[in-house]
C-alpha cells in the first residue's frame, strides 16, 4: 500500500527550517510538496541525472530508504546522495556524465544495487508514437504494458499505458511496497501514452497502475494490455515470458491459407467451456488445465470427427459466471487454465491432431469492475460518456466507444494479437446485432441517433469492416465468424462491395425455427410445417453456420434432448433425426459440448458434463450417431461442397405436411455423388413411400438415425434401394422407401 504523505504544513515547516545544502541539488517547495504527495506529472523533470554548471546533479526519490549512494560498474562509490525534503528524496553531484547505479539503504539493513530507472532516454520510437497518436496502431500487444527487454546492456521491463487525460500514473507492484511515487512515469504528450523502463524487474513480477485524474486518485487498474493477468480473486497484471513459443505447425498455417474461408469444406465444429468440459475429482472440483484438455479434449473432438474446436472466451475475465463473456483482459488468456505459453502449446497440439481452434471474441462490452477499463484515467476513455451509448442495460456493462481510434485500434489488435501470436484459425465476434444497432435493447429516448437520425452504429460498421480486412490481410484463412441475429444485409458479403467481410454468419433464425418445430408433438407438427422449410428460403444470402449453442441449454430452456416431446425412446429418436437432419441442411454445423451425448439437464458452468450418462446405451448411441453423422458429411462432398450456394440444394417434397415428411438432395459437383435425405418426424411408420429422386440407379442407404447401434428400432431399407422410371415430385425417377418413425434416412447415388 502506499505510504501516508507527511501533513502538507508539516513538510512545509521541514522545507523552511532545511538549510540548503547545495542550490543545484535542492528543487523547488513546491515540487517537493507535489512530489511527497505524489502528484508530480513530470517526474524526469526533477529526479535523475541532470546536466548543470559543474558535472551532473542526480536525485532519486525511494521513500523510505535511509541512505543512498551512486556506484560504478566495479562498485565503487560515485558519490554518496544527501537526503533532501521531502523524506525519501536523495542528491548529489558526479564530476561528469557517466554511467551508475543506485545503491539503497532500506530499514532492517536491506541492500539493493539497481539502475536509475530516470537516467533512461525516451522509449517507444517514433513510428510507435505516430501510429498511436493516430489511432492506427495494430500492434499493442507489443507496444503497450509490460515488455521484457534489454536497454543499454540493463535487463528490465518496459511499461506504456495510455492514459491522455491522467495528471500522474505510476506502475507499482511488490517491486516497490506498491507506493505510486516511487516509479511515475513520463508522459509522452503526443500520444497520450506513459512509459517507464524499470530495471532488473524480473518475468513473472505483479503490477498494477496507479493513476491520478482530475479528482483524485483512481483505484488501482489492471494493465489493459497486460499479456498475462493473476488468477482471480487477485486482479493484478503479471510481466510475461517474452520468449517465443517454439511452434510445429507451419504445415497447417500454409494449408489453411491455402485453403481460405473452407467455403467448399467440410465445417463442423464442437462448441467447448473449457472449465467445465471435465473436471477433476479434487478438492475444490477443479478444471482441466489447459495440459489436460489438451490429453483428453483433442482426441475426444477429433475421435468424433468435428473439424474445429470453438471455446468460449478463453480472454482474462473476473467473474467466472459470465462464461468469459465479459472480458477485462482482451490480450492475455484466463490464468485459472494456465499460463501462455501452456495455452499456445494447446493450440499447438490441437493443429498437430488436424483439429482447427476458434475463439469466442468479444469486442461490443466490458464490465465496470474499478480495476479494469471503465473510467481508466478518470475519463469515459474506453467506454461513451454518454450512458445511452455507453451502458448496456441489459447486460450491466460498459459499451466501447468504436467512434474513437484509439479503441478501434484497441480491439483489432486485440483479435490480431489472438490470431498472430497464438496461431487460432478463426474468432467468433460476439454480438454483433447489439453493435450494428443503437437502440439495441433500448426503449424510444434511451438511445442516440447517428448523424443522419437513423439507428444503425456507423462507428461500428467502420470497425468490422476494417477489423475484417485487417484479419484477411494479415491471417490469410483464418475464419472471422459473426454471430448476427437480424436480418443485416451482407454480414459475409466482402467489405469492397460493401458488406460486413464476415466469413460466416451464424443462422440463428434456423435455429429457433426448427427447435420450435421439434418441441412440438408429433400430432401437431403439421401445423408448423414451414418452420422447417423457412430457412431455405433465405439459406443462400449469407455464408450460414448452423448453430446449436450454448445459449440454448441455460437459462431455464433446458437440455436438447429435455426439449424433444414423447416417452424417452421417443425423445431420443426425434434428436436422432433432428440432428441428421441439421447436418445434411446447408450450412456449416455446430454443436455445444454435452448435445452430442443428449446430456438430460441444461449446461451448469459450475459442472461437467454428464459423462456417467454414457454408460445408458441411449446416450451412447447418441454419441456414436454424431461421429457418423460427421464422418458421412466430411466423406459425401455433396454434403458440404455447395453449403452457401444453392445449386447444391433441392427440395424432393417440402408439402407433405399431413405426414410431417422431408426431402430434399443435395449436390456437389458433376462428379460427385447427390445424396438424399428423407426426414419423417413423426413416430409413425411409412412404408412404401415413393419420394421423387433426379437419377435412375442404385441409391445406398448410407445412414439411417433408426439404426439399433444408436438405439433406434432398426427399421429401414436394407442397404439399397433402386429408382424406378416413375416420375413424381417434378423428378423423371422415384424411390420407393420404408421410413422409419422419428428418423432421417440418408441414400447416397452409386453407392
Amino acid at each position: 500500500m502506499q505510504e501516508e504523505s507527511p501533513p502538507a504544513d508539516d513538510l512545509t515547516r521541514a522545507l523552511e527550517s532545511e538549510p540548503p545544502i547545495d542550490a543545484e541539488l535542492s528543487i523547488d517547495p513546491a515540487a517537493a510538496r507535489a512530489l511527497a504527495a505524489g502528484r508530480i506529472g513530470d517526474p524526469f523533470s526533477i529526479l535523475g541525472p541532470h546536466p548543470v554548471r559543474e558535472g551532473i546533479v542526480v536525485r532519486a526519490y525511494v521513500p523510505p530508504a535511509q541512505a543512498v549512494e551512486l556506484i560504478g560498474a566495479d562498485g565503487t562509490v560515485l558519490a554518496n546522495l544527501q537526503p533532501l525534503p521531502p523524506p525519501g528524496l536523495f542528491a548529489g553531484r558526479l564530476a561528469a556524465s557517466t554511467g551508475y547505479r543506485l545503491r539503497i539503504h532500506w530499514p532492517g539493513g536491506v541492500l539493493q544495487e539497481v539502475e536509475d530507472p530516470y537516467a533512461f532516454g525516451l522509449l517507444l520510437g517514433e513510428l510507435d508514437i505516430y501510429l498511436l497518436a493516430e489511432g492506427n496502431h495494430l500492434e499493442l500487444g507489443r507496444c503497450l504494458g509490460a515488455q521484457p527487454m534489454s536497454i543499454g546492456g540493463v535487463d528490465g521491463v518496459r511499461f506504456a499505458v495510455w492514459a491522455p487525460n491522467a495528471l500522474r500514473v505510476s506502475v507499482v507492484g511488490d517491486f516497490n511496497g506498491w507506493d505510486g511515487r516511487r516509479h511515475a512515469m513520463r508522459k509522452r504528450v503526443e500520444a497520450g501514452v506513459w512509459e517507464l523502463f524499470v530495471p532488473r524487474l524480473p518475468i513473472g513480477s505483479v503490477y498494477k497502475y496507479e493513476i491520478l485524474g482530475a479528482h483524485g486518485l483512481l483505484p488501482l487498474k489492471a494493465d489493459p494490455v497486460a499479456l498475462q493477468s493473476e488468477a482471480a480473486p487477485r486482479t493484478a497484471s503479471v510481466v510475461a515470458d517474452p520468449a517465443p513459443f517454439q511452434w510445429s505447425d507451419a504445415r497447417w498455417l500454409e494449408r489453411r491459407a491455402r485453403d481460405g474461408a473452407l467455403v467448399h469444406a467440410p465445417l463442423s465444429i464442437y462448441e467447448v467451456h473449457a472449465g467445465s468440459w471435465r473436471r477433476v475429482a479434487e478438492p475444490g472440483w477443479r478444471a482441466l488445465n489447459w495440459h489436460e484438455l489438451g490429453d483428453q479434449l483433442i482426441p475426444y473432438v477429433t475421435g468424433l470427427g468435428f473439424t474445429h474446436l470453438e471455446l468460449l472466451p478463453v480472454m482474462g475475465h473476473p467473474f467466472s459466471g459470465s462464461w468469459g463473456y465479459q472480458v477485462l483482459s482482451q490480450y492475455a488468456p484466463q490464468p485459472m487454465l494456465g499460463d501462455p505459453p501452456a495455452f499456445a502449446r494447446f493450440v499447438d497440439r490441437c493443429h498437430d491432431a488436424g483439429l482447427g481452434v476458434i475463439l469466442d471474441w468479444v469486442p461490443g462490452h466490458f464490465p465496470t469492475d474499478a480495476h479494469g477499463l471503465a473510467h481508466f484515467d478518470g475519463t469515459a476513455l474506453y467506454e461513451h460518456a454518454d450512458p445511452r451509448g455507453g451502458f448496456h442495460q441489459e447486460w450491466n456493462t460498459a459499451i466501447y466507444n468504436l467512434g474513437r481510434r484509439e479503441v478501434h485500434a484497441f480491439l483489432i489488435s486485440s483479435a490480431l494479437h489472438w490470431l498472430e501470436r497464438y496461431h487460432v484459425d478463426g474468432l467468433r465476434v460476439d454480438a454483433v446485432a447489439s453493435l450494428l444497432y443503437r437502440d439495441y435493447a433500448r426503449r424510444e429516448g434511451e438511445w442516440i441517433p447517428n448523424q443522419y437520425g437513423g439507428r444503425e452504429n456507423l462507428e461500428a460498421i467502420d470497425f468490422l469492416r476494417h477489423l475484417n480486412d485487417a484479419v484477411n490481410k494479415r491471417c490469410p484463412g483464418a475464419l472471422m465468424i459473426a454471430e448476427e441475429s437480424t436480418a443485416w444485409p451482407g454480414v459475409t458479403q466482402a467489405t469492397r462491395d460493401w458488406g460486413l467481410g464476415f466469413s460466416y454468419k451464424w443462422n440463428m433464425g434456423w435455429m429457433h425455427d426448427t427447435l420450435r418445430y421439434m418441441q412440438h408433438d408429433p400430432v401437431h407438427r403439421s401445423y408448423a410445417h414451414h418452420d422447417m422449410t423457412f430457412g431455405l428460403l433465405y439459406a443462400f444470402s449469407e455464408r450460414f453456420v448452423l448453430p446449436l449453442s450454448h445459449d440454448e441449454v441455460v437459462h431455464g430452456k433446458g437440455s436438447l434432448i429435455g426439449r424433444m416431446p414423447g416417452d424417452t425412446w421417443q425423445r431420443f429418436a426425434n434428436l436422432r433425426a433432428y440432428f441428421a437432419f441439421m447436418w445434411t441442411h446447408p450450412g456449416k454445423k455446430l454443436l455445444f459440448m454435452g448435445g452430442e451425448i443428449a446430456q438430460d439437464w441444461e449446461w451448469n458452468h459450475e459442472a461437467e458434463v454428464d459423462w456417467a450418462a454414457l454408460e445408458h446405451p441411449l446416450h451412447a448411441g447418441m454419441q456414436r450417431l454424431i461421429g457418423d453423422l460427421n464422418r458421412v458429411y466430411r466423406e459425401a462432398a455433396a454434403l458440404h461442397v455447395f453449403d452457401s450456394d444453392g445449386m447444391g440444394f433441392r427440395w424432393l417434397m417440402a408439402d407433405d405436411s399431413s405426414h410431417s415428411v422431408y426431402a430434399f438432395c443435395r449436390f456437389g459437383r458433376d462428379d460427385t455423388p447427390p445424396v438424399i435425405a428423407v426426414c419423417n418426424f413423426t413416430p409413425v411408420p411409412r412404408l412404401h413411400y415413393r419420394v421423387g429422386v433426379p437419377r435412375a440407379g442404385n441409391w445406398r442407404e448410407i445412414l439411417n438415425t433408426d439404426a439399433h447401434i444408436y438405439g433406434g428400432s432398426n427399421m429401414g431399407n436394407a442397404g439399397w434401394v433402386h429408382a424406378a422410371t416413375t416420375p413424381l415430385h417434378g423428378q423423371a425417377f422415384s424411390l420407393e422407401l420404408t421410413l422409419p418413425p422419428l428418423a432421417t434416412v440418408l441414400l447416397r447415388f452409386g453407392g
